[in-house]
């Protein structure tokens, strides 16, 4: 019995000890940890990691960059989501301290109602979001390096994905003197100046395009009027959209300035669904655009009354009838959609290009061609004219596999001039010496010119790309596909700047259910094959029936002959039979999409539990039977 009691105390006082010895390792390590630089960000695109990109460009640091972090963290009102983000904001800015080695530091401030932190918020531009409570709540940064300082006035939680890009694109801003210069030739109101159609002069004045707005934060951006007769040489970047009509002058002037090794970003559109007419005019189709002249010259070709139609990769419509449809000419571009090899598209995830037509490379072009967005391979082109009839419709004439198409393309090397003859003549705005305007023309390019050439133009339009709300008074933009991405990172690659793609190419838009958008592509098919299938029916019933009609006397014409009443009797029967067909196919699709989402709700629920239960009790098994060993 002694002994008993003698093991007994044995047990508990090395259970005691080991239990001391096992606080005190983990207070060590904690200890030990706390000094060592050591990180691991375990997320799937690595959300809390810097990109290469901003490593490169904080390497090249030559003036260091304070970051002031203005954040009301001591205001009881702050909405806990906002108080979450600026948590996350305060950790990712702490990466950009250590990954600089000393060039990047942060400072953070709380502005309290009143107090110095508070005024110097409002000197430096910080914008007040006042909340229900009537308190006001900051939450900005602000960027200093020398006697250059930048300011994100508000951080916006719904642009979480954009903020690396956001403070790297400041700090890179502010080792450099001057913003590179992006010349924008467009017949849209891109840049806000609505004109009243009524009227040919009257203006109104509205707000940019999104992307007007977002471009200015990194670069000079220059509208070039639609009269102008030559590109200013110190435009870095052309950007071209919807080129309605575009002026004889002003083609030539293009055509010179990427001769001259000037890069361009081209926005074509045989269906311009941002430019449908108005008014009176609102029934006809909406414009189209294309540079067939300077196409030629390049060596590609989009044919301007054709535009495509995917099966693949619909996006869902509502109508004007307020129905929904996947509509096969409004892309969803995902996927293998995206050329893998470029670095403009290659972190792509998804792009919306309603009504977009197709690019193929000339037969005799001699220059590079390099697809970067395309359709899927159950693709075909039809009429534009076509395009607003309706998802209905379109499948009716469509023909299945006659994919991909391109839809973005890249065309590179030292082109010749579409302009073989010279300046075109124009008396009144021209005045140079017929000798000197021959010595300015360039018949051949002098350097290796780019050119990304986009058959939609709608893309760059605001509803296209960016939701709008209001956060807390404030007018907020929420961005929910690449489109933007894409114009941002073709900039970035033609102006000249390297580093920055890898950082906004980051992160997660959407996560779409590909096994449900496979289900619903299949049930499309079976649907649509019904669908053809009844129409034949109804075509062949039509014929029998003229047939019928044209056997009979000129006096019995209005009369139904029993044949013809057998013959409506028999359609009937196939209509209903192959209408049922159809409702099969509906019932059957839904039926898959809720069995799978009960499948995913089971594992959800029940499946992470249940191998808990099998662990617990397997090693509750282990335990005893080592117990009983000993």
């Amino acid at each position: 019995m002694a002994k008993v009691k003698g093991q007994d105390f044995k047990k508990a006082l090395l259970s005691t000890t080991g239990l001391v010895v096992l606080l005190f390792i983990l207070i060590l390590l904690n200890v030990i940890f706390s000094y060592a630089s050591i990180r691991w960000d375990t997320t799937e695109d690595d959300i809390y990691s810097l990109s290469q990109g901003t490593k490169n460009i904080l390497s090249e640091i030559a003036e260091p960059v304070t970051i002031k972090f203005f954040y009301s963290r001591s205001n009881p009102d702050l909405p806990s989501n906002l108080k979450l983000y600026a948590q996350r904001v305060r950790e990712f800015l702490s990466e950009y301290e250590h990954a600089s080695q000393g060039r990047v530091t942060v400072t953070v401030y709380d502005p309290k109602m009143d107090s110095d932190e508070e005024e110097w918020a409002q000197k430096y531009g910080i914008q007040a979001m006042q909340i229900l409570t009537g308190s006001n709540i900051y939450c900005g940064l602000v960027f200093v390096a020398a006697d250059r300082e930048e300011t994100i006035k508000y951080l916006d939680p719904t642009r979480e994905e954009l903020l690396e890009y956001d403070i790297t694109r400041i700090v890179h801003q502010l080792q450099t003197s001057e913003k590179k210069v992006l010349g924008v030739i467009s017949s849209l109101s891109v840049f806000g100046e609505v004109q009243d159609r009524s009227s040919p002069v009257q203006m109104s004045k509205g707000d940019p395009w999104v992307f007007v707005t977002e471009m200015k934060k990194t670069y000079e951006v220059r509208k070039i009027e639609p009269s102008a007769d030559r590109i200013d040489p110190s435009v870095d970047l052309l950007v071209i959209v919807h080129p309605k009509d575009m002026d004889a002058k002003l083609l030539y002037a293009v055509d010179q300035y990427v001769l001259s090794r000037g890069n361009a970003v081209v926005f074509v559109d045989p269906v311009c669904v941002s430019d449908a007419p108005q008014g009176q005019q609102r029934f006809m189709r909406p414009s189209g655009s294309s540079l067939d002249k300077l196409f030629s010259a390049w060596g590609v070709s989009m044919d301007p009354a054709k535009v495509v139609a995917d099966m693949d990769q619909p996006t869902r419509v509502r109508t004007a009838n307020n129905m929904v449809e996947n509509n096969p000419v409004w892309i969803s571009a995902r996927g293998e959609a995206f050329s893998d090899s470029d670095v403009v598209t290659s972190k792509l995830e998804s792009m919306l290009l309603p009504v977009a037509g197709a690019i193929e490379k000339t037969e005799d072009s001699p220059y590079e061609f390099e697809t970067m967005v395309q359709s899927g391979k159950n693709a075909s082109l039809i009429d534009a004219f076509k395009a607003t009839f309706g998802a209905g419709a379109l499948r009716r004439d469509f023909v299945p596999g006659q994919g991909p198409f391109n839809v973005i393309v890249r065309v590179r090397g030292q082109f010749k001039t579409a302009f073989p003859a010279g300046r075109p003549k124009d008396d009144n705005t021209d005045h140079k010496p017929a000798d000197k305007q021959e010595e300015d023309h360039l018949k051949t390019g002098k350097e290796t010119a780019t050119v990304i050439i986009v058959a939609d133009a709608d893309m760059l339009a605001d509803p296209f790309y960016v939701k709008k709300s209001r956060f807390l008074g404030f007018a907020v933009s929420r961005v929910f596909n690449d489109n933007l991405n894409f114009l941002s990172n073709a900039c970035e690659i033609l102006a000249g700047s390297d580093d920055l793609i890898g950082v906004r190419s980051r992160g997660k838009f959407e996560r779409p259910f590909t096994t449900v958008l496979e289900l619903e592509r299949q049930a499309q098919e079976r649907w649509l094959a019904k669908e053809k299938e009844l129409i034949e029916r109804v075509e062949a019933t039509n014929r029998r029936l003229q047939d019928l009609e044209q056997q009979k006397d000129a006096s019995q014409r209005l009369i139904i002959s029993p044949e013809q009443e057998r013959e409506i009797a028999k359609f009937k029967k196939e209509r209903q039979k192959i209408n049922r067909e159809l409702k099969e196919v509906r019932k059957n699709l839904r039926a898959d999409i809720e069995t799978l989402g009960t499948i995913l709700k089971g594992i959800n629920i029940f499946l992470i539990p249940f191998l808990v239960s099998i662990a617990g009790i397997a090693f509750a098994f282990y335990k005893q039977r080592k117990m009983k060993r000993k």
